[in-house]
This record gives C-alpha cells, sequence and structure tokens, in this order.
C-alpha cells in the first residue's frame, strides 16, 4: 500500500528492450531511496507497485512483465526519462494522501498543463468506463501522484496542482499528450463491489 506522495524522483538509466524473453530490467537512480532500500522491498514506480530486485550503489532494478509494460506508461520510458518513486508505506507510517494499491487501471493523456495565476491546471482524459469511479472532491493517483479531482467534465477530469507538487514530482516536465498512469481510489471500486448485487438490472 502507498500513499501517494512522492518521495523522490528518480532517472532511468537503462530500459533494455527484450523481444525473446517476457520481462527486461528497468533500472533507476534514485540516491535518497536507494540507501532506505534493499532487494524485495515494494516501490511504486510512477505509480505502478514493482519489486526491487537489486541494489547497486544509487541504482536501483526492477524486473518488468510483459504484462506490466502492455498496462502502464513504462513501455513509453527512455534514459534519461523522470520518473515518481515512493516506497510502501510502513505499517506505523502516516497517511497523508489517500490508499494506493500501486494497481495501474489505465494509461490516458494529458489534455492540458497550463500555468492559472501561482498554480497549475491539470486536465486528463479518462475512458468512459471508468468514469462512475470519478467523483468532484474524491481522491485519484497520476502517476503515483495523489491529487483531488476539482472538476470532472464529459471525458476528463481537472485537478489543480500547488508550485510544490509540481517541483518535486514528474509533472515538473509533464506537457500536454504525455501518457500518465492512472489509479481510481480503491474505495469507490469497494462501494461499488458491496452495492452491485443490489443494483436491479432492466
Amino acid at each position: 500500500m502507498f500513499t501517494g506522495l512522492i518521495e523522490e524522483v528518480g532517472e532511468v538509466v537503462a530500459v533494455p528492450a527484450s523481444d525473446s524473453e517476457s520481462f527486461c530490467e528497468l533500472q533507476i537512480a534514485a540516491p535518497r531511496i536507494a540507501k532506505k532500500s534493499r532487494s524485495g522491498d515494494s516501490i511504486a514506480v510512477n505509480g505502478c507497485c514493482l519489486t526491487l530486485t537489486s541494489r547497486r550503489g544509487d541504482r536501483l532494478a526492477f524486473d518488468l512483465l510483459e504484462e506490466t509494460i502492455d498496462r502502464t506508461n513504462l513501455k513509453k520510458l527512455r534514459r534519461n526519462n523522470r520518473v515518481n518513486l515512493e516506497r510502501a508505506l510502513p505499517a506505523d507510517g502516516r497517511l497523508g494522501g489517500h490508499f494506493v494499491q500501486g494497481h495501474i487501471d489505465c494509461v490516458s493523456p494529458i489534455v492540458a498543463f497550463d500555468k492559472k495565476g501561482a498554480d497549475f491546471r491539470l486536465e486528463v482524459e479518462f475512458p468512459a468506463e471508468f468514469a462512475h469511479y470519478v467523483a468532484r472532491k474524491g481522491s485519484i493517483a497520476v502517476n503515483g501522484i495523489s491529487l483531488t479531482v476539482a472538476v470532472v467534465l464529459a471525458k476528463s477530469f481537472v485537478a489543480w496542482i500547488i508550485p510544490y507538487t509540481k517541483q518535486h514530482t514528474n509533472l515538473d516536465c509533464a506537457q500536454s499528450g504525455d501518457l500518465v498512469n492512472i489509479e481510481f481510489d480503491i474505495l469507490a471500486k469497494y462501494v461499488e463491489r458491496a452495492l452491485s448485487p443490489l443494483v436491479i438490472k432492466k
């Protein structure tokens, strides 16, 4: 379980392509997190929960399964790209954001990312099938960042970003058209599951 509060923005140092195997290794330089991590730890990379397979100095290495590559924006990573990193929440840790599982629901494009006064307006598209999970003032994870939905539109949502969040996440280099990982609120999913037997389908 994660919180959506990014600990460090790492830099991709290696993404070897592999056509013959079912996985490839992703290597990320992250000095601060590397000092506190060991093999077997769960770390969210752009919101996707991965298992740390090895640590070499300030480099973290993860094996990416084909399923992970297909369903996340990690397939778009290139050398020197920046990624959001967060270690799993310890049992005695503070939940400063919201419950984030690290299971990506969809990959969606940024519609617009513009400066408005001192803050930034982020608009992200989402598939219609997930519309019932998006609610005004509800929580959503974008590239692993815990955000609050400010406005719900027909095919997109808007979240306001403060300068601190932009500067301390990879939103600092985001632009319209970029693909981001989206995880919808787990509480909304549980409510849907609990109520689904009560819904009368006509």
